[in-house]
């Protein structure tokens, strides 16, 4: 099961005046409300980072047109960490991606169905470049990853989408992730019996149900540090938010580091800071803060 965490200490920052330049944050459990939310405070805060020339950037497991949704108001000129690193975008044009090989895919799909076999309770979801696609499609799978694609496409086999099999209509498309959700818990469950497919491919808890398996050397932390090059910063001025364990790269990779109150304890151990609880909108205090302690 998953370890349960002490309350959270209060909020600690950084003494000194600051020098930033790159905000990333996580989604669920992190920047999203308890309502899975963006907080309405966000949007006039993002304006102000712009104003400090401060770039603010999503950072998820979710698909990169779930997120451009959620920030539709001010998706211009944003840049979006996507898919758990796999896609990260700036204004429309891709900063780096990764994908995975079809043989791969195929062979992670045989051993999904053989734990289904077992009695595992799963949902899959195989995320492209264009679209998420799954084949189980009843309201208790399909509610909850439509939360986190907004663009999702019910298919009869999800293996067509890969090999190019579902006839002269079928759909092929450029994976980047293999999804799993596993309706009990996967730390527990399925996340175990997937790490076969590690070395040098990437097998991520990302929630307290999901697991994601991503192309060789693909991760947040991968993704911040292409991110980073490319804007010609450092992590010295890079901040970044997480709560779980798809997120440990991704705060190695800033030196304002910032682990959210309910955190997993491999995330706490791993950052240099603590922040409030989602649900008091904890990123949105920090920010504020940080922006008032600016050089």
């Amino acid at each position: 099961m998953t370890p349960t965490q002490p309350p959270a200490p209060a909020l600690t920052l950084p003494d000194a005046p600051l020098d930033l330049r790159l905000v990333l944050v996580d989604m669920d459990g992190t920047l999203l409300d308890a309502d899975g939310e963006v907080p309405e405070g966000t949007w006039g805060l993002i304006e102000r980072l712009r104003a400090a020339g401060v770039v603010f950037a999503p950072a998820s497991g979710r698909q990169l047109h779930t997120l451009t949704a959620l920030f539709e108001r001010v998706a211009d000129g944003m840049v979006f960490v996507a898919e758990n690193g796999c896609l990260v975008v700036r204004d429309g044009q891709v900063i780096s991606a990764s994908t995975l090989e079809a043989g791969f895919v195929l062979d992670v799909l045989e051993t999904l169905d053989g734990l289904a076999a077992e009695g595992h309770d799963l949902g899959v979801v195989v995320c492209g470049k264009e679209s998420a696609y799954v084949s189980r499609t009843d309201p208790a799978f399909w509610d909850e990853a439509s939360r986190y694609y907004a663009r999702l496409t019910a298919v009869e086999d999800l293996r067509s989408v890969v090999d190019g099999s579902g006839g002269p209509d079928r759909i092929v498309d450029e994976i980047v992730k293999v999804a799993v959700y596993d309706f009990v818990d996967v730390e527990d469950g399925t996340a175990p019996r997937l790490l076969h497919h590690r070395d040098p491919h990437q097998v991520v808890v990302s929630g307290h149900h999901w697991v994601d398996l991503m192309p060789p050397g693909a991760n947040k932390g991968v993704a911040v540090r292409a991110l980073q090059e490319s804007l010609g910063v450092t992590p010295a001025q890079t901040a970044a938010f997480g709560d779980y364990l798809n997120d440990l790269e991704m705060l190695q990779a800033a030196e304002l580091s910032f682990a959210m109150a309910e955190a997993h304890p491999d995330v706490v151990e791993v950052a240099a800071y603590r922040a409030p609880s989602f649900r008091d909108h904890g990123v949105l205090t920090v920010l504020e803060e940080l922006l008032d302690r600016l050089a």
